[in-house]
């Protein structure tokens, strides 16, 4: 389970996607949670990068051939929305794939595109104060976004570590331990 940042129209909040991995033919990738459109091609985004980019997460390419994933969102009732959460989805899939725990404290935000480039998002402040609201210590957070971070007053982002992502291999390299 990895802990994602996101912006609603009453503030930010935190959520948390869940994946899951069984063994069956096919690969076949379902999605559960009240996701809207863009949130599912953010999954499908992410299951696409992994998928042609095996050696970033040392499996074999054949994997996703022989298991099937399920990505949850919870809070079911609560619709969810958006691109940001494209860095999260591919962490929780690399996460739960190589059975590599997600470091503690941290929350991320960024949408990503098919070639693993980590885009800027929206509503910045909102999920940082989610943040630190929720006892987050490191954001990771595309390196576009750091003009945003700047202009947030020193108080509401003391105690936070902000790393700055260009793309998921950096994601990676920081959200999973050895």
């Amino acid at each position: 389970m990895v802990t994602g940042l996101a912006w609603t129209s009453v503030g930010g909040e935190i959520l948390f996607i869940e994946t899951s991995i069984d063994n069956g033919k096919g690969g076949k990738l379902g999605l559960t949670g009240n996701l809207g459109d863009v949130m599912k091609e953010s999954a499908t985004i992410a299951l696409q990068y992994l998928k042609e980019h095996c050696d970033l997460i040392g499996i074999q390419p054949d994997y996703f051939e022989n298991h099937n994933i399920h990505i949850h969102v919870p809070e079911g009732a609560t619709p969810k929305d958006g691109p940001s959460a494209g860095i999260t989805i591919a962490t929780s899939l690399a996460s739960a794939i190589t059975k590599r725990k997600v470091r503690k404290n941290i929350a991320m935000t960024g949408e990503i595109t098919l070639r693993g480039k980590v885009l800027p998002v929206g509503g910045i402040k909102e999920k940082i104060l989610a943040a630190k609201r929720a006892g987050i210590t490191d954001i990771l957070i595309c390196h576009e976004n750091k003009k945003n971070i700047e202009d947030i007053p020193a108080k509401y982002v003391k105690g936070v570590k902000f790393h700055y992502v260009k793309n998921v291999k950096d994601v990676l390299d920081y959200a999973l331990l050895k």
